[in-house]
């Protein structure tokens, strides 16, 4: 079972007002803020997202091929986290569409950071 998964930052105050917001359109909580980490929470998830500053010191990286997927539940909530997220200064990564042929409706963009991350629906 996954506990958590964590994305590294260089500005936790940012990334606060990043994820807090965006995360909150899909009923993310903030559940534990510190000086070096954050915590969010999500309905009928066990699963939690952190974000840290590195506890090495050094800089925060975003890992070639990694990225983070958030299962929403239709199409209009997918491009309202899309275009919040850019609104918020992400940079697009792929704009609101259908995916995998026809499999899914998907977007992505990267935080800040360079975190890159995919919020989709996938069709019943």
């Amino acid at each position: 079972m996954i506990s958590h998964i964590t994305l590294g930052t260089g500005n936790i105050e940012k990334a606060v007002l990043f994820y807090e917001t965006l995360l909150g359109l899909f009923g993310g909580k903030l559940i534990h803020q510190s000086e070096k980490v954050v915590f969010f929470s999500f309905p009928d998830s066990d699963t939690k997202l952190a974000i840290s500053i590195p506890f090495d010191g050094m800089p925060a990286t975003h890992g070639n091929g990694t990225m983070v997927a958030f299962k929403l539940l239709s199409i209009e909530k997918v491009k309202e986290v899309y275009s919040k997220a850019v609104e918020l200064g992400a940079s697009c990564e792929g704009v609101p569409g259908e995916r995998n042929e026809g499999a899914f409706f998907g977007a992505y963009f990267r935080d800040f950071d360079g975190n890159k991350i995919a919020v989709f629906y996938r069709y019943e």
